[in-house]
């Protein structure tokens, strides 16, 4: 009777434990995407500032972009951007105390938004950049720009990651998603093969006595924190890329790679070891009883039989790649620019969100866009996995 009720409560604890779970989980989900969606309803604009032009200026809205290379001298004519035959003027706040005294102005600035529309109202090529509590758009002459918000093609598509640019910061994630893809996959590449080379010797060669000794010291690999792995690359594997290849700098992408492939190597042979380890017996000794050699019976009985093992060991070991932020912020020279090659330096989409959201203002645009990289990331590790699932349940459904 005891042991019934001891059952009944057990289960009804784990079935308790999973819905919290399950519900935490969707909880998040739901948290973190509101929070990443909402920079598409921020216009493309530092926030508390707005834009002002002359009323018999055409120009009536602009896009990040387009603001960007005006305030940068990249547009130098309204007649690049739909207006007249004029050349811009960029005028900032700062500028007014060159045409007033700080008496014209008033003791609080009071008349300051009167004076901004005097500015304006006398230059047609004026565009102003103020802050909103001193815009002049109430008076006569003086209209303010329209700012299209931030789209979907400026964050997915954009090449450009500027979050504290001014007066218009760009989020761009086209070059972390390519440094984040480079330096994941080069990492498996490198480890995917050493990886199963060890987990195949551990299983199949290596000595009861060898193995022993090996296994621990391989897991335990998989504990030390991702920051001394990140002292390790900065101090040795990033001098010894800068050297050998005669770069200027060592942290690239391939020394991010390298460091993430030794990073996931524990994960890959402990995995891949555990799942080969578990063929039945029988299956060996019936294949070297028809008379395959051992390495034959490696390739065609243990391996195929491991398969599902072997592919939760890459995708742990890719989802380790792809998730990593300390090492690899250490070690990649964080330059959020696309990469051309292995030897450029790059940044993540971990490192980013590390590196800035500390000093991302809750609630603006950068910090939205900063809760928009997890979603990417969130999204990626998903498809991953259920990639990985489908693949494996492909096999399996092969093999019956």
């Amino acid at each position: 009777m005891f042991r019934k009720i001891s059952n009944i409560i057990v289960k009804q604890l784990l079935t308790f434990s999973g819905a919290i779970t399950g519900i935490a989980i969707l909880f998040i989900s739901i948290f973190l995407f509101k929070e990443g969606l909402g920079l598409f309803k921020s216009p493309a604009i530092e926030e508390g500032y707005a834009l002002f032009v002359n009323s018999k200026n055409i120009v009536d809205n602009l896009t990040a972009k387009e603001i960007k290379e005006v305030f940068d001298s990249e547009i130098t004519n309204w007649h690049d951007l739909g207006g007249e035959d004029i050349e811009i003027r960029i005028f900032r706040i700062d500028e007014i105390f060159q045409h007033y005294s700080d008496e014209e102005l008033g003791e609080d600035y009071q008349f300051l938004p009167e004076k901004l529309a005097e500015v304006i109202r006398e230059d047609e090529s004026i565009v102003a950049f103020v802050p909103v509590e001193f815009a002049p758009a109430q008076h006569v002459g003086v209209k303010e720009l329209m700012v299209d918000n931030i789209t979907f093609s400026d964050y997915f598509a954009g090449k450009e990651w500027l979050p504290t640019a001014t007066p218009a910061p760009l989020f761009g994630t086209l070059p972390m998603f390519l440094g984040t893809l480079l330096v994941s996959l080069v990492a498996i590449l490198f480890a995917l093969p050493l990886g199963l080379g060890v987990a195949i010797y551990l299983s199949e060669l290596a000595q009861e006595r060898i193995r022993k000794f090996l296994k621990p010291i391989i897991e335990l690999l998989a504990g030390i924190p991702s920051v001394v792995y990140g002292f390790f690359g900065l101090v040795v594997l990033a001098p010894l890329v800068q050297k050998t290849f005669n770069l200027p700098v060592g942290e690239t992408a391939l020394t991010g790679s390298l460091i993430l492939a030794i990073m996931a190597l524990p994960t890959i042979i402990s995995v891949a070891e555990d799942a080969m380890r578990n063929t039945p017996r029988a299956m060996r000794e019936a294949s070297l009883a028809l008379g395959a050699t051992h390495w034959q019976t490696i390739y065609k009985v243990v391996i195929p039989y491991a398969k599902s093992g072997i592919s939760a060991a890459v995708v742990l070991g890719i989802g380790r790649a792809i998730g990593e932020t300390m090492a690899v912020l250490m070690v990649t020279g964080n330059a959020a620019l696309i990469p051309t090659s292995l030897f450029d330096p790059v940044r993540t989409i971990p490192a980013t969100i590390a590196a800035e959201l500390g000093e991302a203002p809750t609630g603006g645009a950068h910090y939205q866009a900063l809760f928009l990289l997890g979603c990417v990331l969130f999204l990626i590790t998903m498809v991953i996995s259920i990639t990985a699932e489908m693949i494996s349940k492909k096999k399996n459904y092969k093999d019956m």
